[in-house]
């Protein structure tokens, strides 16, 4: 459920360490997904979360340290999806499928979590860069080594691929879901999407050896 100020715990109630992490970057995700990171205010994300600016600080001394550590946890959300995904099947039409469904579940998740990752207005950052940087590595990465021990192909080659599909899937689940009045459903866009990546990938057949 989303943080409002009517819904936040009242100003001085109290919640153990880690409940209160939890809490505060949920109502920053909040003010930074609707308003970008130059235009979030701490005074925003406190009064959104319901506590006091110096509550605020003990936990994050900064607006970029909160940053980061809200884009930590965005893209261990997505690597982990992807991971998940692979893991589910050893059928590889299915494993396509799963990968690209993962990451329009992600996209289309309506707490915008996404748009800390993948349309940062912050990427002059470099910590925000290496970051995200990381997340398409990290999911590419995931899909490479799937691709080189099923087709055996060296790692730069399974990398390339694999990068192909991470960026096939990331760049139209955020197209979709950008669309004014889309006729296609979530479900319809990223199966056109899975069929098309399949039929690319289904040309480097399993290795027999």
């Amino acid at each position: 459920m989303s943080t409002t100020p009517e819904t936040a715990p009242k100003r001085g109630s109290r919640l153990p360490r880690l409940a209160r992490r939890a809490q505060l970057l949920e109502a920053a995700q909040e003010v930074f997904v609707a308003n970008g990171y130059h235009a979030a205010a701490m005074d925003d994300i406190a009064d959104r979360a319901g506590v006091s600016k110096p509550v605020l600080y003990q936990h994050f001394p900064g607006k970029l340290e909160l940053y980061l550590a809200l884009l930590d946890t965005s893209c261990e959300a997505i690597v982990a999806s992807v991971r998940e995904a692979l893991r589910s099947t050893d059928d590889n039409k299915e494993r396509v499928g799963a990968t690209i469904h993962a990451f329009y579940d992600y996209v289309a998740n309506a707490q915008g979590a996404f748009r800390l990752v993948f349309e940062s207005d912050l990427t002059n950052e470099p910590a925000v860069r290496e970051r995200v940087d990381r997340v398409t590595h990290a999911c590419a990465e995931a899909c490479s080594e799937v691709i080189s021990a099923d087709a055996g192909l060296n790692k730069e080659q399974s990398m390339v691929l694999a990068v192909s599909l991470v960026g096939m899937a990331q760049v139209s689940a955020r197209y979709w879901l950008a669309s004014e009045n889309p006729t296609l459903a979530q479900e319809q866009a990223a199966d056109l999407v899975a069929s098309l990546a399949w039929r690319g990938i289904r040309a480097f057949p399993r290795s027999e050896s």
